[in-house]
């Protein structure tokens, strides 16, 4: 999504992405660098910028070595399981982690 990240404690950010209706997404998203270990970890709240939606996640990349390589690791958490629009929206960001995201790191990598 469009932004202006920057590797910051404290920094927030405004993304930008298609909205989803069916799960009260605005397309909308609040970011917030929570903490971060260069090379090793990321954590970001996110959240819906949609006033009065209560929806608000954390997200955790990690990286950990393996063998000659490294194995990334995504913890997104913070959905509530007796909100439905939420576990669509679980659903929904899963299979983007899965497809979109996966893709363009490997775009990412294979450029380097």
């Amino acid at each position: 999504m469009p932004g202006d990240f920057r590797l910051e404690v404290g920094h927030r950010d405004t993304l930008t992405a298609l909205p989803r209706p069916r799960t009260g997404f605005s397309g909308t998203v609040l970011a917030e660098v929570l903490a971060y270990e260069t090379g090793r970890m990321l954590k970001l709240r996110w959240r819906d910028a949609e006033p009065g939606d209560s929806a608000g996640w954390t997200i955790t990349w990690t990286l950990e070595p393996e063998g000659r390589g490294m194995r990334l690791f995504l913890v997104h958490e913070g959905f509530d399981p007796d909100d439905p629009a939420q576990l669509m929206a679980h659903k929904i960001m899963g299979q983007g982690w899965r497809s979109a995201v996966l893709q363009g790191l490997e775009r990412v990598l294979a450029s380097l």
